[in-house]
């Protein structure tokens, strides 16, 4: 029954963490072409979940780390800046002859690497703080919060494909994530 419990609690955890990764993944797919956009979520969210899975199993060394939040805040203020041009470029075409160049399928994986790591530490700290020693466990919260983020993501590159503007409500949430991490890791240094 305990475990039954600890996988509750972790499918919460990761449907209120997840959103904002799924987030971040559909805004670094959205300007690829068509064809690349599944293989690009693919190959990040894959990537990712290496990193989650090494993440997990250091879960509890990575919380005396000093300073780790705000650094994970500054590559997502990049990450942030990144997308905001190629929104920018893709709403306001250049004039005919110089148009932007089209987003490569490598840019839109680093992209998602680069978010998550910095994103995915609340999640992989509360699946494993809720799991404790329970590998299986882990394991499914880890997996379904891929799940989610993968499902979630196709959704939001869709609706910021359909309604260009969205994607800057879209900015503006991974902005406030980023900041906010920012802010909570400049106070380990108070």
């Amino acid at each position: 029954m305990s475990a039954f419990i600890d996988l509750v609690q972790i499918v919460l955890i990761d449907l209120s963490l997840s959103a904002d990764n799924a987030l971040m993944v559909g805004m670094a797919v959205m300007a690829l072409p068509l064809a690349q956009r599944n293989k690009a979520m693919l190959a990040g969210i894959g990537a990712a979940t290496g990193l989650r899975v090494v993440m997990a199993f250091f879960a509890v060394q990575l919380l005396h780390i000093t300073g780790l939040l705000a650094a994970g805040g500054l590559l997502l203020l990049w990450v942030c800046w990144k997308m905001l041009r190629e929104i920018h470029a893709h709403n306001h075409p250049q004039p005919a002859g110089g148009r932007p160049s089209a987003k490569k399928i490598h840019h839109a994986i680093w992209q998602i690497l680069i978010a998550d790591i910095s994103m995915s530490l609340d999640n992989v700290l509360g699946v494993t703080g809720v799991a404790r020693d329970n590998v299986q466990i882990m394991v499914i919260g880890l997996g379904l919060s891929v799940v989610l983020m993968a499902l979630a993501s196709s959704q939001i590159a869709r609706l910021a494909m359909k309604y260009p503007k969205t994607g800057y409500a879209g900015i503006a949430v991974i902005l406030y994530t980023a900041v906010k991490m920012l802010w909570d890791g400049a106070q380990a240094f108070i």
